[in-house]
């Protein structure tokens, strides 16, 4: 599995309109990604919003974002307007406990 983070600096005053976009558009990510396993929004008002997915590998990826998954954020249109800074996407494995 790879989670897939993508990090935005929203204009605070643009923040529930961004909010309202993301989880509109994100909705839908389940029924037309199969690899997508699970996926969720995570904001921490006035200016910080992650998007986070869990994917089943990287093939499930590469589908939803492109061959440069690694470095480039799935940006949608119209989506610049609202932020301060590029969108930032980082990817994670689980880590063994023992």
């Amino acid at each position: 599995m790879i989670i897939r983070m993508s990090e935005a600096q929203v204009r605070p005053d643009r923040f529930e309109a961004f909010h309202d976009m993301i989880v509109g558009s994100v909705r839908e990510f389940p029924a037309r990604y199969p690899g997508l396993l699970d996926h969720e929004v995570l904001v921490a008002p006035p200016h910080s919003l992650l998007y986070v997915s869990r994917w089943r590998s990287e093939e499930d990826l590469v589908g939803y974002a492109g061959e440069n998954w690694r470095d480039q954020p799935v940006v949608l249109p119209g989506e610049d307007e609202y932020l301060l800074a590029p969108l930032q996407v980082r990817h994670f494995t689980i880590a063994p406990l023992a």
